[in-house]
């Protein structure tokens, strides 16, 4: 039986569920326990690779402490075909960003800054260098 590719929606599933465990700090050893299911099994949802039936949904959503329709935020439009195995979320996207390592490292420093003065002054400065990497001065955009 041939192999099929992962379905976008059940990517981009997979994804909210490795920024989801990443945020709660699980390993996916331990999301797996907690599912009572191999590590493998997780590594599976997350790649997007096996779907994630709707039992399981709830929980992942339970044991991670987040609503199951944030599993589902952003989501691409359901399309009739099927993704290519290439396919992953486009790297300027929250979604990219939070699903990497450096990302949520960035965040979980951003929001442990208490002066919302400073985090403003932060957040321009990011601005100006992706702004600088485009080719844009700020005021441009």
């Amino acid at each position: 039986m041939p192999r099929r590719n992962p379905n976008s929606l059940d990517a981009h599933v997979g994804r909210r569920v490795r920024m989801a465990r990443l945020a709660a700090g699980f390993s996916q050893e331990r999301l797996a326990r907690a599912l009572q299911v191999s590590f493998q099994q997780v590594q599976k949802y997350e790649k997007g690779v096996n779907r994630i039936g709707a039992s399981r949904l709830s929980d992942i959503a339970r044991v991670l402490n987040i609503p199951v329709s944030y599993l589902f935020e952003d989501a691409p439009p359901v399309a009739t075909s099927e993704a290519s195995p290439a396919e992953t979320p486009q790297a300027g996207s929250v979604t990219y960003v939070l699903s990497t390592p450096e990302g949520l490292r960035a965040v979980r420093a951003f929001a442990a800054i208490r002066d919302p003065m400073l985090r403003l002054a932060i957040a321009i400065f990011l601005e100006s260098i992706a702004l600088a990497q485009r080719g844009k001065a700020p005021g441009e955009e």
